[in-house]
């Protein structure tokens, strides 16, 4: 029996045992947890030491290895967001609608867990444990399988969490972790119908889209993010700026930065020197149309391929248009919708962008930086969702049920 279909076993035992616990059992898991974490920092980022060394010697970008990398700081961050999800209400049990027929029967609508929740992901640890504490909550066991570039991190934290639920009520085997790291793995977790009830990837766009071209198990697509800001005539320069680079360069490596800027014609003619000067201060590696490239001389030239490329890096291409009907026009062909932006003091061109872009978030003069479970106020996040069905948006924990109705009676029989 092969790593996967075992661990998927035991997952579906362990669900059964999750779907008696109460609100309170599954929060003293994940604050145990949580002190588990923060008491195994040292050993964590030892571990992660491994991980790191091993993606300097095989060339990953500093990015990634940003993306990769844990400290104390960030355990400590990571720590706090399964506090942040004991705070939160459970949604387990939540009636979400009562109809009594004519014939007396009473109908009930409630939130159930979905049952055995497969993630795979990638260079993120943070995300074994946003995973476990999000899946925890709600009723849910979790097959993990993350990348090969953090495998020594995935290991540690997964041991201590194991400790930790040893002697809670939560079983441990309500969280795996594969750790056969050849992508047959992946392959054999999109066709576990029957062991798991969906698949959820967390990554890049070749990572998602083999997911979503490969499963039979139904599959809840996030992630890819090829994320624009307009900054329209109108704009003022100092919020603009301000909103750019916050989106570029606060953290370049996460799915909701920014990888183009569009930019209205006359704004650009006032202002787009002194904002290339500012991305050129930090590193940032411009490509532009050829309009662009007149303004600013050591802009690379923008290709089509660059325009649909999520780069996760210090590098951002540069579009100058004519008008608003452009840049959406633009976004429509190159966004993967997640998140948009449009800066702008025009309330009538503010409001035609927040209706017809169609993404999981737009944004009216706020960076895309914020869409995020923790920063939407959902605690931890299970990704973001760029799909219509089931979810949309950063996944916390109600995206994280189903429903179930339950009927009651006296002896009625349909006529």
């Amino acid at each position: 029996m092969s790593e996967v279909i075992q661990k998927a076993q035991l997952s579906g035992q362990a669900a059964i045992v999750l779907n008696r616990l109460s609100t309170a059992q599954k929060d003293a898991a994940l604050l145990a947890a949580a002190d588990a974490l923060l008491a195994g920092t040292a050993a964590i980022i030892a571990a992660n030491e491994e991980d790191l060394q091993r993606g300097r010697i095989n060339g990953t970008s500093e990015s990634l290895l940003d993306r990769l990398a844990l400290n104390e700081s960030r355990i400590a961050g990571i720590a706090e967001g399964l506090r942040q999800i004991v705070d939160l209400p459970d949604p387990v049990g939540e009636v979400l609608d009562t109809l009594e027929r004519p014939n007396g029967m009473l109908i009930t609508k409630k939130r159930v867990p979905l049952g055995v929740i497969g993630i795979i992901y990638e260079a993120r640890p943070n995300v074994t444990v946003d995973a476990f504490g999000l899946c925890i909550k709600t009723g849910n066991a979790v097959v993990l399988r993350g990348g090969s570039s953090a495998i020594s991190s995935n290991r540690k934290i997964v041991e201590l969490i194991h400790d930790a639920l040893a002697k809670s009520d939560v079983p441990a085997e309500a969280l795996q972790l594969i750790e056969d790291t050849d992508r047959r793995s992946v392959d054999e977790m999109l066709t576990a119908n029957g062991l798991l009830d969906v698949v959820i990837p967390r990554g890049g766009s070749a990572l998602i889209q083999h997911v979503v071209k490969n499963a039979t198990v139904p599959v809840i697509e996030t992630g890819a993010g090829i994320c624009h800001t307009y900054l329209d005539e109108s704009a003022g320069l100092q919020m603009a700026l301000a909103i750019a680079l916050n989106a570029k360069v606060q953290r370049p490596s996460v799915c909701n930065s920014m990888e183009t800027l569009l930019v209205h014609e006359r704004f650009a003619e006032q202002y787009l020197l002194q904002l290339a000067e500012a991305f050129r201060e930090e590193k940032v590696e411009l490509r532009g149309c050829a309009r662009t490239q007149e303004l600013i001389s050591w802009a690379k030239e923008a290709t089509e391929q660059d325009y649909a490329t999520e780069y996760n890096d210090y590098i951002l291409n540069v579009k100058i248009v004519a008008n608003l009907d452009e840049a959406i026009a633009h976004i429509t062909r190159f966004g993967t919708k997640h998140s948009e932006c449009i800066v702008t003091t025009n309330e009538q061109h503010a409001s035609i962008f927040l209706q017809e872009v169609d993404a999981a978030a737009v944004y009216h003069n706020v960076s895309t930086r914020f869409t995020d479970g923790f920063e939407f106020g959902f605690g931890a996040e299970i990704g973001i969702s760029t799909q219509k069905l089931h979810a949309r948006g950063p996944m916390g924990l109600p995206a994280l049920t189903s429903t179930k109705y339950t009927i009651q009676g006296n002896g009625q029989v349909r006529p």
